[in-house]
């Protein structure tokens, strides 16, 4: 059981939550936001979407089923019960953390394994009370521990930079090629890939791929402002050239938007659990998704052979956007979802369809 010294989250409009320590005892700044999921938080926490951010869970109990063990990869090497390799936040924050936990997979507790990777965590905080600041204020700056110095704010870094990966690696060995640019990239939108039968070749984020033999392109979710993606924006924009499909989920599609033309901004505290509603525009269907993404298209920015493909439910916020006539999509939620609603993994069977039409 985790020692319960005192501890507090200071925001960066002089609010402060009190609680108590678990898991790493040291001092950390982050960008504060909350997620809505009821479940996931080995997920949550080692998706680098989450790189520099002070996670908030509003589910009220947290870490009843413990962590699986680390290090178990499944049959293509990738990580079994985790979105990375690590733990991405740079702290979290519960209601009620619960330590005695109960799960068939379980080889922790959550404060031990927030410890070992030295990750402060705090808990006994209201976060409703939280969660309706942030909501109301939009996500701001934090800090769990003491310290007197400025807050950093880790918005001023390329945090793309720092989650992706730093050499090209191929996986599977499928007739179709998907060449995956990894932003920060979920292990199980690769896995989403593999079982479909695909040779996946996977490159950072900046690879110039545009002088590569490639059956379909895909860029991937990561963290941060798109608009720090340059490089990668300007070889998009080349690629879009070869009228070869093009895929892209999360930020990915932030950067398809940035290249076609289109303007991106920062929304007032994100979307990030796992029940948002998205509407197919042209069916009208209604998707249940998982998202995890503070920036958005610019409706009113979009060129016009570009067109809306999904919007939000809730506050009709951009959700995906294709070409009028190329083979160019990108969705803003998550379709290969885990945990979640897999409802719109359909989009990965149809981006591949193209892929493999496309190679014919």
């Amino acid at each position: 059981m985790p020692r319960t010294q005192p501890a507090r989250l200071v925001l960066s409009d002089g609010t402060v939550f009190s609680g108590a320590s678990f898991g790493s005892p040291h001092c950390v700044d982050g960008e504060v936001v909350f997620n809505t999921g009821m479940v996931g938080y080995p997920e949550a926490l080692t998706d680098p979407s989450y790189r520099g951010q002070i996670l908030v869970c509003t589910t009220p109990m947290v870490g009843n089923y413990g962590v699986p063990r680390r290090g178990l990869t499944d049959r293509y090497g990738i990580p079994k019960h985790f979105e990375s390799d690590r733990i991405q936040a740079a702290a979290l924050v519960v209601a009620d953390y619960n330590d005695h936990y109960s799960h068939w997979s379980a080889a922790s507790s959550l404060h031990d394994w927030l410890a070992e990777q030295n990750i402060p965590a705090i808990h006994g905080v209201d976060t409703r009370a939280l969660t309706k600041l942030l909501r109301t204020q939009g996500v701001m700056l934090g800090r769990i521990g003491e310290s007197n110095g400025p807050l950093d704010d880790p918005n001023k870094r390329n945090l793309v930079a720092e989650v992706s990966c730093k050499e090209v690696k191929e996986y599977g060995s499928g007739p179709t090629t998907i060449l995956a640019v990894d932003c920060g990239m979920k292990a199980n939108i690769l896995r989403s890939f593999l079982k479909r039968g695909v040779k996946v070749r996977r490159v950072p984020w900046d690879h110039d791929f545009t002088r590569e033999d490639w059956d379909g392109l895909f860029i991937s979710n990561g963290p941060g402002d798109p608009q720090r993606c340059g490089k990668l924006t300007a070889h998009l924009r080349a690629a879009f050239d070869l009228d070869k499909p093009i895929f892209g989920i999360c930020l990915g599609s932030q950067i398809m938007g940035l290249a076609a033309g289109a303007q991106t901004y920062k929304l007032k505290y994100g979307h990030r659990s796992q029940n948002q509603p998205c509407t197919d525009v042209e069916t009208s269907r209604c998707h249940i998704t998982s998202q995890n993404h503070g920036y958005a298209v610019a409706e009113d920015t979009m060129p016009k052979d570009w067109k809306v493909w999904f919007v939000n439910g809730n506050d009709r916020t951009v959700e995906g956007i294709r070409h009028c006539s190329k083979p160019f999509r990108a969705a803003q939620f998550h379709p290969e979802a885990c945990p979640g609603p897999t409802d719109t993994a359909f989009l990965f069977d149809q981006f591949i369809r193209e892929a493999s039409a496309c190679r014919a």
